[in-house]
């Protein structure tokens, strides 16, 4: 068939479908390859593909769809999707990208909605879901019923999100604001004279507007919506021909709340560009792509160095160490931290950090990945070490400035290849852990400065998971001791991380160091353990910790 006028790029087709539906699974020469038309092939039929095709394999998985793979990479096709695909090396040889389709997805729904997108860039357009508006506008039309009124939602820039259906009864405010898509200046400055915004932004409840005919204003009653309290926009109901219900005011108050999810939604979802981005680094950092597919993307170099960062929101402050010695310090009460808001304060976090990384490194990625942001610096410069911590710290610093609760930054390993960056992101985990479980002062850490409580993690992580290696006399101590108050392990814990010294050990545990003595002696009896072993003092001391 021949080539169409407007085409679009894998990279569109792919930031529509998205994740779970297809994943990247090689792509030699990037995703800016131009999509024409999308085929379907079944092997068993004439194995052709035409320039620009996006293939889809139905009739066979995993190494059986080698052949088409290959048929496909020799008519110059864009893409091959493929359910259970495995021939990463097969694709990258036949110089043609390679696409995995989720085993529950149906082969028709993945025809439709890529065809969807190739058709629009023929028209000369972009395939758009419009879901999150498509929900507002829903809305405003329920509240419109619930308060006898007219619906209008605007975000905190006074932009017209969404609005119901009306008649002739539309006053001048409400028609320059729809058509406009945003409130009249000099009505917004009526409104800010009159203190209605600072009402509305000051927390829930209605404000009431009353009708002012010489200014074409009718009556009105508004609410603000929130996230915890941070404003996020305004409901406003036009009185019409009719008097609002009387149950208007409880339905507008009850709307405000429900319609903070949808805005908070409508602010974090990122564009479909944004989000296979996203889903391009996701892949990368958990092993489902190859290097060289993100690195022609992002125009960076695979083979230069590169270095992850992860951070955590975290509901608290990081706690402080306990003092030697003494009493551990106070801790402020936990702050209660809706969802909602958290959700939003994620979602600021990721951009916060995508603008200052981006700033570091041009090709810098940014994704959320079970609940941390993940940041991957590619193109490394010798000696970045002390230039990347002062990023991170600027981040934190400055996401602690402008966010309600506080934010953990932890450094990978710099790795020599970007292939390797999966290994940087783990050792980035294990630092955000080791800072948590350490009470670590500071914002930001790097694997050098939390080696130790890493290395312990593991090596406890090890020695948990072989049951055959652990000293059956401590276990025997454990269980003996659970049965009896528990009160020896503790003490023999705490004499051990004193370096056998009594006294620090009682004062840890707040009781006599009689006491202490007693205990460790009764624990080497009950255990049979030689205490004044170096060797069986080490391992109690890694074996209790379990």
């Amino acid at each position: 068939m021949a080539l169409a006028d407007q085409t679009t790029s894998l990279r569109h087709v792919l930031a529509t479908l998205g994740e779970p539906l297809v994943e990247v699974v090689v792509a030699p020469h990037g995703l800016g390859v131009g999509v024409t038309d999308v085929v379907i092939l079944d092997p068993e039929d004439p194995l052709e593909a035409s320039p620009g095709d996006l293939v889809l394999v139905i009739g066979a998985r995993g190494r059986a769809a080698a052949p088409a793979i290959r048929a496909a990479g020799r008519g110059g096709a864009a893409a091959v999707a493929v359910k259970g695909a495995t021939g990463a090396d097969v694709a990258a040889d036949a110089g043609v990208a390679l696409l995995t389709v989720g085993a529950e997805a149906r082969w028709e729904q993945v025809e439709a909605l890529a065809r969807g997108v190739v058709e629009a860039a023929r028209a000369g357009g972009e395939a758009a879901s419009g879901e999150v508006l498509g929900d507002l506008f829903a809305l405003a039309q329920t509240i419109a019923t619930l308060t006898g009124g007219l619906v209008s939602i605007e975000d905190t820039a006074n932009r017209v999100l969404a609005y119901s259906r009306a008649g002739d009864e539309v006053d001048e405010l409400r028609r320059l604001s729809i058509l406009g898509r945003e409130g009249p200046e000099r009505y917004l400055a009526m409104l800010r004279e009159w203190g209605v915004y600072q009402r509305l932004r000051a927390g829930e409840g209605i404000v009431r507007i009353d009708e002012r005919p010489e200014l074409g204003i009718r009556r009105r009653i508004a609410a603000g919506i929130h996230a915890g309290k941070q404003p996020l926009g305004t409901i406003w109901v036009q009185e019409g021909a009719q008097p609002l219900t009387e149950r208007a005011e409880t339905a507008l108050l009850g709307a405000s709340r429900a319609l903070a999810p949808q805005l908070i939604r409508a602010r974090t979802l990122p564009s479909p560009e944004l989000r296979l981005r996203e889903d391009l680094l996701a892949s990368l950092l958990e092993g489902r792509l190859d290097a060289e597919s993100v690195a022609d993307d992002i125009g960076a170099d695979p083979a230069r160095p590169a270095q992850v960062l992860a951070f955590s929101l975290s509901p608290l402050g990081p706690s402080p160490r306990p003092q030697p010695g003494g009493k551990p310090p106070w801790t402020p009460p936990k702050p209660v931290v809706r969802s909602d808001n958290r959700q939003l304060r994620r979602a600021e976090l990721v951009h916060l950090i995508a603008v200052h990384t981006a700033a570091y490194r041009r090709s810098a990625l940014v994704s959320v990945i079970g609940g941390r942001v993940y940041a991957l610096l590619p193109d490394l410069p010798e000696h970045s070490d002390a230039a990347v911590l002062a990023l991170a710290r600027e981040i934190t610093a400055t996401a602690r400035r402008h966010l309600d609760v506080p934010v953990r930054a932890a450094l990978g390993g710099v790795v020599p290849r970007l292939s390797e960056a999966a290994a940087s992101r783990g050792d980035a985990d294990r630092v955000l852990a080791a800072m948590t479980r350490g009470h670590w002062a500071a914002d930001v850490a790097s694997l050098a400065d939390v080696r130790a409580e890493v290395l312990l993690s593991e090596v406890l992580a090890f020695l948990g998971s072989q049951p055959r290696i652990r000293d059956p006399r401590l276990v025997s101590l454990v269980e003996h001791d659970t049965e009896h108050g528990g009160i020896l392990v503790p003490a023999v814990l705490a004499w051990l991380n004193a370096f056998g010294d009594v006294r620090a050990a009682a004062r840890v545990l707040n009781i006599h160091p009689n006491t202490v003595r007693y205990r460790v002696r009764r624990a080497a009896e009950v255990s049979g353990v030689d205490f004044d072993d170096p060797a069986q003092r080490l391992l109690t001391q890694l074996q209790l910790r379990l």
